[in-house]
């Protein structure tokens, strides 16, 4: 496996300029950048993103979910089921980090925030606007939970796709969006000769502080 790992090759991609002098002073604009750049350039899925957290002993967890917004205020929205094992953990420890890999072009984005549940109007328009898979899934809930025969869960899916079709505007109650405040925003552009470039955001009373870090 060590010789198999070793073999595989490590930043074999043409990387972007990342001039950080001409960096803005908000961290929100420099992502819109990133992120129109990505998609520009065909990066898979640039919108994933992992969500770590972490549990009542003290444990990380992480996986990954879909940013659903950056507002204004420069918040970032994701959602998810407030009885899950991620809905449970922020209830008890709100400090999360997200991060996001685009290999494509050697760039990651770190965030280091506290997260908190949108105003209920909003999660309900977040769920109606889901595709109607993820509508059903929603519904039937029980994320994380032991499944003991796969037969359940198909049939607690035939009878949610059954409650969608009856009633397009029903909504699952523990369907949440969440709102992350950040605290530290990183932008990290690789260079194949290691010279990695870390921008970070720091937030100091209203404004951000902009700090170069070591590779």
């Amino acid at each position: 496996m060590r010789d198999l790992l070793r073999g595989l090759p490590v930043l074999a991609h043409p990387t972007p300029e990342f001039d950080v002098e001409a960096a803005p002073a908000e961290p929100t604009e420099l992502f819109t950048a990133w992120l129109t750049g990505a998609i520009a350039a065909g990066v898979a899925e640039p919108h994933a993103m992992t969500l770590s957290t972490v549990d009542a002993d003290g444990q990380p967890d992480a996986r990954v979910l879909i940013l659903k917004d950056l507002d204004a205020d420069g918040n970032w929205h994701y959602a998810t089921t407030s009885t899950s094992a991620k809905g449970r953990q922020v209830a008890a420890n709100p400090r999360v980090a997200l991060s996001f890999h685009w290999r494509e072009q050697g760039r990651q984005i770190r965030v280091r925030g506290t997260a908190r549940p949108a105003e209920p109007d909003v999660s309900r328009q977040d769920f109606l606007a889901r595709p109607a898979g993820s509508r059903t899934a929603s519904l039937v809930g029980r994320q994380s939970e032991v499944l003991t025969d796969r037969v359940e869960l198909t049939e607690a899916l035939a009878a949610a796709r059954t409650r969608v079709a009856a009633d397009p505007s029903v909504v699952s109650e523990t369907h949440v969006v969440y709102v992350v405040r950040p605290d530290t925003i990183e932008f990290w552009q690789a260079d194949p000769e290691r010279e990695h470039i870390r921008l970070r955001y720091r937030r100091s009373g209203g404004t951000w502080a902009r700090e170069l870090l070591w590779p």
